[in-house]
């Protein structure tokens, strides 16, 4: 292989080129009107983003972190209570519940990367509020199983949805099986707002008018304050943009499985290589594309140095993270979490991966193999 191409593992100049129009022209509106906060965009893009779901409510807020922590607070989990998540996740997941109070569980994944559903049941105590399943990579967890597990245990499910919009399991949309449903608009997500962000979603009136208040201040009016509460408010500016992209987001998810499809197909076969799985009665959409090889290392320096960018979610599990020590847990208590870190590794995937870069990819790491 002669010519070296540069692969990016994330391009967001590139993304955002051909759209800078048309989001300049959505800040320019709402700095001519002034309407800064809770304005007209939020609303509409808290609708068009439910609709979107298939719930009955969405609820703006400033980033997937708080949209988490509102939501335990929303629910009264707190100091006392338990709430079993996977330990393979961004430190959110987990650090959130910790800030609610709460006692974060962990119960280890199975070979999709999600919460294992039939460990589940083993880890529930008297003490255990909720469950809070991660939707991994943009796959779908497997809720079927936890939502009769939830239903007959009378547990919440907060879905953490982050990586996950548009994912579908069963026809069902995330966001539409729990309690609530969790959406981080990070720079980094498909639909992402240019800063943070995040989403609330759910069915619940009542939760969904307390999600209102909690987000702002605990305000019910603008001179009632009926609890304690901070500001995490989804700004307008951001709503104005993020209504822009919702344009072009099933789009962009299309190329993303496109892209995906690619590496399943050129990919396939490779000896030491573990291909992500590919399961029909799912509709993933690759916010990561995860390939596992016990030479990761050795792989991801050798693609760096042909100018192809790779990431690693998450090298070290949350339960051996330093914060977790209190928790009391060991390596060796989630032995699948545990062995998928040290394999892991993530492709460029992309929407903005063109052909070409990534016929690149793929030789390259066919060569890397072979």
């Amino acid at each position: 292989m002669t010519t070296l191409l540069t692969v990016p593992y994330v391009d967001l100049a590139r993304q955002h080129a051909s759209i800078k129009e048309e989001l300049l022209a959505a800040v320019a509106r709402v700095i001519d009107r002034g309407d800064f906060i809770l304005g007209e965009e939020t609303a509409e893009f808290e609708r068009r983003f439910a609709k979107l779901c298939g719930t009955a409510h969405a609820i703006g807020v400033n980033s997937g972190a708080d949209a988490l922590l509102l939501c335990l607070r929303a629910l009264n989990i707190g100091q006392g209570d338990e709430v079993i998540t996977a330990p393979s996740s961004f430190v959110a997941s987990a650090s959130c519940i910790a800030l609610a109070g709460a006692r974060p569980v962990f119960v280890d994944v199975d070979e999709s990367f999600n919460l294992d559903p039939r460990k589940v049941e083993a880890a529930i105590t008297s003490r255990t509020k909720a469950i809070l399943p991660v939707h991994l990579t943009g796959r779908p967890a497997e809720m079927e199983l936890l939502a009769e597990i939830a239903d007959r245990r009378h547990l919440f499910v907060i879905e953490d949805a982050a990586q996950s919009i548009l994912a579908e399991r069963a026809h069902r949309r995330v966001g539409a099986w729990g309690t609530v449903g969790c959406f981080s608009l990070h720079p980094l997500k498909t639909l992402n707002a240019c800063g943070d962000g995040g989403v609330i979603t759910t069915n619940d009136p009542a939760l969904a008018e307390r999600l209102r208040v909690l987000r702002n201040l605990g305000l019910r009016t603008r001179d009632e304050c009926i609890e304690w509460s901070g500001n995490s408010r989804l700004d307008t500016i951001q709503a104005a943009m993020l209504l822009v992209k919702l344009e072009h987001l099933e789009d962009w998810t299309k190329r993303r499985r496109e892209n995906a499809a690619v590496y399943f197909e050129r990919l396939a076969g490779l000896p030491g290589l573990t291909l992500p799985l590919d399961r029909p009665n799912e509709f993933q959409v690759h916010h990561t594309f995860v390939i596992q090889t016990d030479r990761r290392d050795e792989l991801k320096a050798f693609l760096a140095s042909r100018g192809i960018g790779t990431s690693i979610h998450y090298p070290v599990p949350i339960h051996l993270q330093p914060a977790a020590k209190s928790l009391g847990y060991k390596r060796g208590d989630f032995p699948v979490a545990e062995r998928q870190a040290d394999r892991i590794l993530s492709l460029p995937v992309h929407q903005d991966v063109d052909k070409h870069a990534l016929e690149y990819v793929c030789e390259t790491v066919t060569e890397f193999f072979r």
